[in-house]
């Protein structure tokens, strides 16, 4: 098995401005967390501006783009607002995901493949204001397909479901889960697209992913940002880190 460069670790900070907002003020700072994440080793943050603001607020962008020394990752919806914002802005990375306004967080993979036109003309625009765009998908190969197809640059894969079934003990479904998550890393690596992955991963769930030969970076953040209220972002980082190379390791190559 050959991999095919080091396993970055990008730092989601969205849930630091959750319990800020729940009490109305400035405090905690996401960008004082971000900072803390990059002096404890992260490749990258990633702040996610939903359309309710209901975490992440305009300002913060404008704050963790003019204050980090690493890579910001900016998720969005592809809407009209978010696309002006972005090129406002002008992040290193773009990642395109599905929004719901009921939804509790992410619940699936964008359907590129039934938006083909709309999307192709956005991913133009944020490539040309200089935007490495990335598709929060599923693992279906149509859906892959269809983001070589607009241009995309990077395919985020959507670990959701993989981490819920690992977390409820069905070990015969995740398998199959994992199985599929590996052959779309495959497929996507084929179709020239960057790998990366994320979406409900934890210590316990992280090595299979971390292990996908193809995928280049992890983005986590709820799990995190939860275990560094107990132990510090450093700590918190550092474990991870730890797991993630350990699962791309000589030893534990098959």
């Amino acid at each position: 098995m050959t991999y095919l460069g080091r396993l970055r670790l990008g730092v989601n900070v969205d849930h630091v401005a959750t319990v800020r907002n729940a009490r109305g003020s400035a405090w905690p700072d996401p960008l004082r967390a971000a900072l803390l994440a990059e002096a404890s080793g992260a490749d990258g943050i990633t702040a996610h501006l939903r359309e309710d603001r209901r975490h992440i607020r305009d300002a913060d962008i404008v704050a963790l783009k003019a204050g980090l020394g690493i890579p910001l990752n900016f998720e969005c919806g592809a809407t009209d607002e978010m696309l002006r914002i972005a090129l406002q802005t002008r992040p290193h990375a773009v990642c395109l995901v599905p929004e719901k306004r009921e939804e509790r967080t992410t619940e699936g993979g964008l359907d590129v493949a039934g938006d083909i036109p709309r999307l192709t003309d956005y991913v133009a625009a944020l490539r040309e204001a200089g935007a490495r765009v990335s598709m929060f998908v599923g693992h279906q190969a149509a859906q892959l397909e269809a983001c070589a197809t607009i241009g995309a640059a990077v395919v985020e894969l959507h670990t959701g479901h993989y981490s819920d079934l690992h977390a409820e003990g069905r070990e015969a479904e995740a398998a199959a889960e994992l199985a599929a998550l590996t052959r779309g890393a495959a497929l996507a690596h084929s179709l020239g697209l960057e790998v990366h992955a994320g979406h409900g991963l934890t210590y316990d769930n992280v090595a299979p992913i971390a292990a996908i030969p193809q995928v280049m970076e992890l983005n986590i953040g709820h799990f995190l940002i939860g275990e560094a209220i107990y132990v510090g972002m450093e700590q918190a980082l550092s474990e991870m880190r730890r797991r993630m190379d350990q699962a791309r390791s000589s030893e534990n190559r098959p």
